[in-house]
C-alpha cells in the first residue's frame, strides 16, 4: 500500500486538517517535474509549502499534548481527593470514564506523530529523487527546531499509569491476583517468553499493559525522566565468540557475561552491575540462573584485567551488615568465578546493547513481570578490524544515551527496527496463564520470536565476518510483522463491557487502517460528564461509504498477500460470532442505527490548503532552500531511517552478506530452535550399538 493511500485511511476525521497534506505536495511535484520545469522559484515555493506544514503539524501537536498534560494534572486532583475522603461508586465510574477517553486521545496522539514524520521524510526523500535540489540536510535542520517526532510519551504514560491504578482500586491498595493467592511458590513453573512490537502499536500495547499492570518505578521519590529507563550493557566475549555460540545454540552450561548500568553514564564513583547468565537445558532439572554483585565504575578495568578482587568491596557489606553472610559468599564466589573466566579465555568488550525499558508489575508481586525496550541500538565496543574503539578501556567514551548515536559510523551501529517485548510468568503446574496475557501475546499487536537475544542479533548484524552460525530470525528481518487487527482485542479492552446507568454514551467505531476500536475523541476536549456528542456530528460531509464485510474481506486478501505462507494461520478472517461477540461486548458501538454499524465511514479527500503560496511571509525554511544546490542523482539518496520514530524497510540482513539467498558467498549455518529430549540421546546409543554388534559378527 502506498503511504498516500495509508495516510488517508488511518487519518482521524475531526483531525482531517491537522495532518500533512501529503498529496497535494507529491501533486505540485509531480505537476512541475513531468514536464522538466522545476526552477529555482518552483524549488522556494515548494520549501514554503513545506514549512507551512511543518508549522502545522508541530503547533497542533503541542496543543494537544498541552491539552493532555492538564488533563492529568486534573484528574490526579481529583483521584487524590477522592481517595483521601472518598467518594461514591458512580463518582469513581466517571473519572474511570474519563481516563478511558484520554487513553484513546494519547494512543491518536501517537499514531498522528509517527504518521506526520514518516509523511515529511517520504516527500523530501520524493522532492530530492525528482529535483536536482537536495532538501534532506536543510529540512532536518528545521525538523530539530521543530521537533514534535521526538515527543516522548513514557512520560504520560508513568503519570497516567500510577492515576489509572489508584481509580481501579478506588483508593485502596493495589493487590495481587487472587489466583495466585495460596499457592506455594516452590510449585511455580517460570517461564520467559519474547516478542517484537512494530513501532505503530507500541504506545497501544504499553497502553493494554498499563490497565492490567502499573508501571513499575524504582525510585518513586522523584519525579520521573526520560533517562530513568535507560539501560546499558557491555558483553565480554573471546576472540572465538565462544558466549555466541553457546547462547545461540542454547548448550546446557552457555553463559553470558555484561556490566550494566542504569540511567546516564555513571561517574568515576558511580555503581555499574555485573552479570552472569547461565543457560541450562530443562531436562538436567537444573534452572537457568542470572547472578550478579555491584562494583564501581573506577574498579572494572583492573578487575577485567585481573589486577583487583572484590575481597575488600565484600567484607566492607559484610561489617555494615547489608547484606547476610550466605549473600556475601555467594556475590564473592561469583565475582572470583567470573574474574576467572574472563582472564583464562581472554575475555573482552565486544557488543554494547541500549534500550530504553518500560517495566509492568505489581510492587508486592513479581508473579508477572513484563518489560517493553524500545530505542534498541548494538553498538560495537571491540576493536576486532584494527579501528580502536573502546580502546584500553572497558566502554568507548564517545556516546551516552543519546539515542539513535548520530555521531557513530553506520559500520559501528545496529538500530533494531522493533521494540522487544518480554513476558515472565510463574504459574502454578496444570494452571493457565492470565487471560488478558494469553489474548495479548496471541494479538495482531505482537509477532513471537522465542530465544530472541540482543547480543546475538548484535554479534550477528556487525560482526558477521567473525562468526559461522546465525540466528534464526536474522533472514526473517525483511518481512513486515504488522498483522490484521482482531476486532475484539486492543483499546477497546478498555471499555466496561456495561456502562454505568445515566452514563452519557461514547460511541466506538472500527478505525479505516485496521486497527482496534478505540473511543471516539471529542473535538475541544469537552468533559464526558457534561454530555457527550453524537457521532453524526463528527461525521464527515457526503462521505464514501462501503460495505463493512467486503472491506475487511479486501484488507485480509490484501495482507495474506503480503505475509509469508507460513505465517498465514494469524490472517483468519473475524467470523460472524466474533463480530457479534464484539458487538455484544459493545452495545454502543458508533451510537446510531443498525446502517450505520454496518458501513464503514471513509474520510473524504482533503482540500488544499487556500494559504499557501510564494507570498508567504514565513521563510525561516525558504532562506535556507538556496544552499541546497542542484547535484546529479545518485543511488539511494533519501531520508535518514535512522531517525527516531521511523523504521527502515530497507532490510538489515542481505543474502550475499550473510551467506544466504541468491549469489552468497560462503554459507553460514542458520540456527532453528529444536527441542531435543533426552530419549533421542539413547535412541541413538541403541542404533549404534545395535550396528556394533552387526559389524562384530560380520567379523567373526
Amino acid at each position: 500500500m502506498k503511504f498516500g493511500q495509508h495516510l488517508g485511511e488511518s487519518i482521524q476525521p475531526e483531525w482531517s486538517f491537522n495532518y500533512i497534506s501529503y498529496d497535494e505536495l507529491k501533486n505540485v511535484l509531480k505537476t512541475r517535474t513531468d514536464a522538466n520545469l522545476w526552477s529555482e522559484t518552483d524549488e522556494g515555493y515548494f520549501v514554503e509549502l513545506l514549512e507551512r506544514e511543518l508549522e502545522k503539524v508541530y503547533s497542533f501537536q503541542t496543543v494537544k499534548i498541552g491539552e493532555i498534560r492538564r488533563k492529568l494534572n486534573y484528574y490526579d486532583t481529583q483521584a487524590q481527593y477522592f481517595k483521601k475522603n472518598g467518594a461514591q461508586e458512580e463518582t469513581w465510574q466517571a473519572l474511570e470514564i474519563e481516563l478511558f477517553r484520554l487513553v484513546a486521545e494519547i494512543d491518536v496522539l501517537a499514531k498522528y506523530t509517527r504518521l506526520n514524520y514518516t509523511g515529511f521524510l517520504k516527500i523530501v526523500k520524493k522532492h530530492d529523487k525528482q529535483t536536482q535540489w537536495m532538501l534532506k540536510s536543510i529540512f532536518h535542520v528545521r525538523l530539530n527546531a521543530k521537533p514534535f517526532h521526538k515527543e516522548n510519551y513514557d512520560g504520560i504514560i508513568v503519570r497516567l499509569s500510577s492515576i489509572y491504578h489508584v481509580v481501579a482500586a478506588r483508593g485502596q491498595k493495589l493487590k495481587g491476583d487472587d489466583q495466585f493467592a495460596n499457592w506455594n511458590s516452590s510449585a511455580f513453573v517460570r517461564d520467559t517468553t519474547k516478542y517484537w512490537v512494530h513501532p505503530d502499536n507500541i504506545t497501544e500495547v504499553k497502553l493494554v499493559i498499563m490497565k492490567h499492570l502499573p508501571v513499575l518505578l524504582f525510585n518513586t521519590k522523584k519525579e520521573y525522566e526520560e533517562n530513568d529507563s535507560a539501560i546499558s550493557s557491555v558483553y565480554v566475549d573471546s576472540e572465538d565468540f565462544e558466549c555466541y555460540q553457546g547462547r545461540l545454540e542454547k548448550s546446557d552450561g552457555a553463559q553470558a557475561i555484561r556490566i550494566r548500568w542504569y540511567g546516564p553514564t555513571p561517574t568515576e564513583n558511580g555503581q555499574c552491575f555485573l552479570e552472569r547468565k547461565v543457560h541450562r537445558e530443562k531436562w538436567t532439572g537444573e534452572q537457568s540462573v542470572k547472578e550478579r554483585f555491584p562494583i564501581k565504575t573506577k574498579h572494572i578495568n583492573p578487575y577485567l584485567a585481573g589486577d583487583y578482587a572484590m575481597d575488600v568491596k565484600f567484607a566492607k557489606l559484610r561489617a555494615r551488615g547489608q547484606k547476610s553472610v550466605k549473600d556475601v559468599e555467594l556475590m564473592q564466589k561469583l565475582a572470583s568465578d567470573v574474574q576467572k573466566s574472563i582472564v583464562t579465555k581472554k575475555m573482552r568488550p565486544t557488543i554494547r546493547a541500549f534500550y530504553r525499558r518500560t517495566a509492568f508489575q505489581l510492587s508486592n508481586d513479581a508473579r508477572v513481570r513484563i518489560s517493553l525496550d524500545t530505542e534498541l541500538a548494538l553498538i560495537r565496543e571491540d576493536d576486532f578490524n584494527g579501528r580502536t574503539r573502546a580502546g584500553d578501556n572497558w566502554k568507548r567514551n564517545d556516546i551516552g544515551v543519546d539515542w539513535p548515536f548520530k555521531q557513530l559510523p553506520a559500520e559501528d551501529i545496529t538500530r533494531f527496527p522493533y521494540a522487544v517485548l518480554e513476558v515472565k510468568l510463574q504459574t502454578h503446574h496444570g494452571q493457565e496463564p492470565p487471560a488478558w496475557i494469553v489474548e495479548l501475546i496471541n494479538s495482531h499487536l505482537v509477532e513471537s520470536c522465542p530465544r530472541f537475544s540482543k547480543y546475538i542479533h548484535g554479534v550477528a548484524t556487525l560482526l558477521e565476518d567473525k562468526i559461522q552460525i546465525l540466528p534464526f530470525w536474522l533472514p526473517q528481518m525483511d518481512q513486515d510483522i504488522r498483522k490484521p487487527p482482531n476486532t475484539d482485542f486492543g483499546l477497546s479492552s478498555f471499555m466496561p463491557r456495561q456502562w454505568p446507568v445515566g452514563t452519557p454514551q461514547v460511541g466506538l467505531r472500527p478505525e479505516i487502517s485496521g486497527a482496534p476500536t478505540l473511543p471516539l475523541l471529542i473535538a475541544g476536549g469537552e468533559s464526558l460528564t457534561k454530555g457527550a456528542k453524537s457521532l453524526s456530528e463528527f461525521e464527515p460531509k457526503n462521505p464514501k461509504t462501503i460495505d463493512k464485510a467486503t472491506y475487511q474481506q479486501k484488507m485480509m486478501e490484501k495482507n495474506s498477500a503480503r505475509r509469508p505462507a507460513n505465517n498465514t494461520s494469524s490472517q483468519r478472517p473475524v467470523s460472524s460470532a466474533s463480530k457479534a461477540s464484539v458487538a455484544a461486548s459493545h452495545p454502543l458501538i458508533d451510537n446510531g442505527s443498525a446502517t450505520s454499524q454496518q458501513r464503514l465511514m471513509v474520510p473524504p479527500s482533503r482540500p488544499w490548503i487556500d494559504g499557501l503560496n510564494s507570498q508567504s511571509s514565513n521563510t525561516s525554511l525558504n532562506s535556507e532552500f538556496s544552499k541546497s544546490k542542484p547535484s546529479e542523482k545518485t543511488p539511494n539518496q533519501g531520508a535518514n531511517g535512522a531517525e527516531a520514530g521511523v523504521v527502515r524497510r530497507k532490510s538489515t540482513v542481505r543474502g550475499k552478506r550473510f551467506g544466504f539467498g541468491k549469489g552468497a558467498g560462503s554459507v553460514k549455518r542458520v540456527a532453528v530452535p529444536t527441542k531435543i529430549e533426552p530419549k533421542v540421546f539413547f535412541a541413538n546409543e541403541r542404533t549404534f550399538l545395535n550396528w556394533l554388534q552387526f559389524t562384530v559378527l560380520l567379523g567373526s
